[in-house]
């Protein structure tokens, strides 16, 4: 019996996929390996304590100081160079009209040669009417020779002169673009300073910007109490040497009443010649002198109390610290560089228990700040961006020396 073929459909094989337990099986091991990064990553870093907020903003804001002395620096440099390169210029616009003039004189003897022709001299000679006539026109062409040849000479020199100043000219050019990009860079430098300053402090909680705050009270607090140690020193060496003066003074009188000549005669007459005395006092003309200078020095600076620290500004609505010193110093009449490097270079440098008013005060290793003694151990001051001019105790900051600058 034949064998029938079958009529059902063979059945298609179904693939059978499990997506879902893949995604989870891959989801569970991100979730694994991020807990796992979690756990052995760095903890954060703490926050800095406030007191080293407070050390590091001051550092920043001396470095900024430092910054803006090489800014002012170059600034002045810059000016100078400025005023160099432009006198040079209009000297070798001068010369350069000089040697056009000279140009233009040879040109006009070069014309007249081409007009009247060379001859020689023998032709010369038979072609006059006498032999008088010769030696006068003979004469007349040296003269004009001469002439010529002086043309030629200073065309030449004023050529050389010139081409001297020219070359000056490039040099100084070259000098002031030096300098001016030191200006950016010193600029710059101040800017990234300040921003990093201000960055900090913005930084801080509430809470931490009170505790800044007391910090700097009690800074000021412990710098006021050393001004007020030096003021009663002085006091006490200024009375001791009253004393002595005094002292002085009455012996040199008695000294000189006993000089005093007497005569006494025989009989009733009796006569004493008056004695004279002089006293002696430590006072001079200089210190006088001097006073009265920083007596103008401290009215001006006392007017500024309240205007703004500007870095790089030198007045009249705001001032850095080395601006300050120089616009007072102006107003009695003594000038005063720009920065306070060159600053500390003028005048007789004095010992701080020896501090007189109107000295000017230098602070820290890189003498980057400066402030004009008023006494008792206070000085006047642009402190520093952000603040005002103002008074305050020497001590605020250390010490690196003083001057007096007249």
């Amino acid at each position: 019996m034949p064998v029938l073929a079958s009529h059902r459909k063979p059945r298609t094989k179904v693939r059978t996929t499990t997506p879902a337990v893949g995604f989870t099986t891959a989801a569970l091991a991100s979730v694994t390996l991020l807990s796992t990064q979690s756990a052995t990553a760095a903890p954060a870093e703490p926050k800095p304590a406030i007191e080293d907020v407070q050390k590091k903003v001051d550092e920043l804001y001396r470095q900024a100081g430092s910054a803006t002395q090489q800014y002012n620096r170059a600034k002045a440099a810059s000016t100078a160079q400025r005023t160099k390169v432009d006198t040079l210029l209009s000297d070798v616009a001068k010369r350069t009209e000089k040697i056009n003039e000279a140009r233009r004189e040879l040109g006009a003897f070069a014309a007249e040669q081409y007009r009247t022709g060379g001859i020689a001299p023998t032709a010369t000679f038979f072609l006059a009417d006498d032999p008088q006539a010769y030696f006068d026109q003979s004469r007349l062409m040296s003269r004009s020779t001469e002439r010529q040849q002086k043309a030629v000479d200073d065309f030449r020199t004023q050529q050389a002169a010139a081409s001297k100043k020219r070359a000056e000219a490039v040099q100084s050019l070259e000098s002031l673009t030096e300098t001016q990009t030191t200006l950016r860079s010193s600029k710059q430098k101040v800017q990234n300073k300040l921003t990093e300053a201000r960055s900090l402090l913005a930084k801080l909680t509430a809470e931490e910007k009170a505790r800044l705050a007391e910090l700097e009270r009690k800074k000021e607090a412990e710098a006021k109490e050393k001004a007020e140690k030096l003021a009663r020193r002085q006091a006490a060496e200024a009375k001791e040497r009253e004393a002595a003066e005094k002292k002085a003074r009455e012996e040199a009188a008695k000294e000189s009443g006993g000089d005093s000549g007497s005569g006494s005669g025989s009989g009733t007459g009796t006569g004493t010649s008056p004695g004279s005395g002089t006293g002696t006092g430590t006072g001079t003309g200089t210190d006088s002198s001097y006073a009265a200078k920083a007596e103008k020095v401290l009215a001006f600076a006392r007017a500024q109390i309240g205007k703004p620290y500007v870095w790089g500004a030198s007045g009249p609505a705001s001032y850095d610290c080395s601006g300050l010193t120089q616009a007072a110093w102006r107003e009695a009449g003594v000038t005063l560089p720009r920065t306070t490097w060159d600053q500390v270079k003028v005048g007789t440098r004095v010992a701080t228990s020896d501090l007189q008013p109107g000295d000017l005060v230098f602070f820290y290793d890189d003498i980057s700040h400066v402030g004009i003694y008023k006494g008792d151990g206070m000085m006047i001051h642009a402190p520093k961006p952000g603040a005002n001019v103002r008074e305050e105790s020497i001590y605020y900051m250390p010490i690196y020396g003083s001057v007096r600058p007249a």
